[in-house]
């Protein structure tokens, strides 16, 4: 398959290219084969995070005394790029070692990094985070999910949280819930809790969803879950500051993410284009479909090229709210857009459930959806160019 030649902006090394290759071997080895069965089980299985762990890929950039590796963040980017090359859109492993364990490794304590992270590395522990609940979606100020002191050293927790990745196979959840609905304002009541996913009171279910069907996504039911308070993660009434302090790099990676999906579609239309005959001519012999996919070719570049300048930024510590915001919008948009292209090329096989254009086409929906939606995410940057304020 062909794309258009790519000129990182990024100082990938000899040593991330190594990698690069190591990690693709990896996957075409010990993932791609059972691929479609993880689909079909509708999850990777625990397994799979064990085998993620034993190779060394569990958690790339923690430090080696908690069993990780220290490697810098361009890893994770190419740890990425190898699974969305393949379309292993569902093998959503790097949400525990990448998304949920920085949250205890920045926040925790000592007992508490030296209890859960050696197990997330090695693929023994998958952890997990719900935010989300039915009622409130994407507003994470007005969650209801309560924590109550019962005086014995304990939090009683009583609600439920939706929509949460990873939530049949989590030995732990990381749960946002209410600690103190007096506060002044309701994001300042707000405290993230350590939850074992066995602690009696605990339900959950897996949601029929469409798209990303090898990544579990649950529901979580607490009734009167007794939870100690050392499982308390970080300061009392600081869970909603923890949880905004995440997101920036959270949507950035989501974001390469999102962009190798696109990338990985637009290959699929380009294949198509070249192979199927209309009338005694490839598809892309036709200017219509040259252009539509041209098109397609000039945004990726102008996608690609603003998410490494992100990336840049990022690393060298400058703030990127805003702009994170503008980027995860841009590539989830145009990974849909994109897949949406690839079933129009490729006719009626792109509508069947085993055509790889046809996981992108679903699997890209939800990422619309997830980390905040789209227009969570124009909301954000209507906010930073002053719509709406009075004069």
């Amino acid at each position: 398959m062909q794309s258009l030649p790519k000129k990182s902006l990024l100082p990938f090394t000899e040593d991330h290219e190594a990698f690069r290759k190591e990690f693709g071997e990896f996957l075409d080895r010990e993932i791609v084969p059972y691929y479609m069965d993880m689909e079909k089980n509708h999850s990777v299985g625990k397994e799979t995070f064990k085998k993620f762990g034993d190779a060394g890929y569990g958690c790339l950039w923690l430090d080696k005394k908690y069993g990780g590796r220290e490697l810098d963040m361009l890893y994770s980017i190419v740890y990425g790029e190898e699974l969305n090359k393949r379309g292993l859109n569902g093998v959503l492993t790097r949400l525990s070692s990448d998304t949920v364990a920085p949250y205890i490794y920045a926040h925790g304590t000592e007992e508490q990094k030296a209890k859960y992270l050696p197990g997330v590395a090695s693929g023994d522990t998958c952890i997990c985070i719900c935010m989300t609940e039915a009622e409130h979606g994407s507003d994470l100020a007005h969650i209801e999910t309560s924590a109550v002191k019962d005086g014995k050293g304990n939090y009683i927790v009583n609600g439920g949280k939706i929509y949460i990745s990873n939530g049949m196979v989590s030995d732990y959840a990381i749960v946002a819930v209410v600690t103190n609905p007096n506060a002044e304002k309701p994001h300042k009541g707000i405290s993230l809790l350590i939850i074992p996913t066995d602690a009696p009171g605990f339900e959950r279910k897996l949601l029929n969803k469409i798209g990303l069907n090898s990544q579990d996504t649950s529901e979580y039911i607490f009734h009167d879950v007794v939870v100690p308070e050392e499982n308390l993660l970080g300061e009392e009434n600081r869970g909603f500051y923890y949880l905004m302090q995440h997101l920036e790099k959270e949507r950035l990676m989501g974001s390469w993410g999102t962009l190798g999906m696109a990338e990985y579609a637009f290959e699929l239309c380009v294949q198509r284009a070249n192979e199927r005959l209309v009338a005694g001519k490839p598809l892309g012999a036709y200017q219509h479909w040259q252009f539509e996919i041209a098109k397609a070719a000039a945004e990726l570049d102008q996608a690609r090229s603003y998410v490494e300048h992100l990336t840049l930024l990022f690393m060298a510590g400058e703030s990127v709210n805003t702009q994170v915001s503008i980027a995860k919008y841009a590539t989830s948009e145009l990974a849909y857009k994109i897949s949406d292209l690839g079933v129009q090329i490729w006719g009626g096989p792109g509508i069947l459930r085993d055509n790889a254009i046809a996981r992108q086409f679903v699997d890209t929906r939800h990422y619309r959806l997830m980390a905040g939606t789209s227009e969570v995410q124009l909301g954000i940057i209507a906010k930073a160019i002053g719509l709406g304020k009075k004069k």
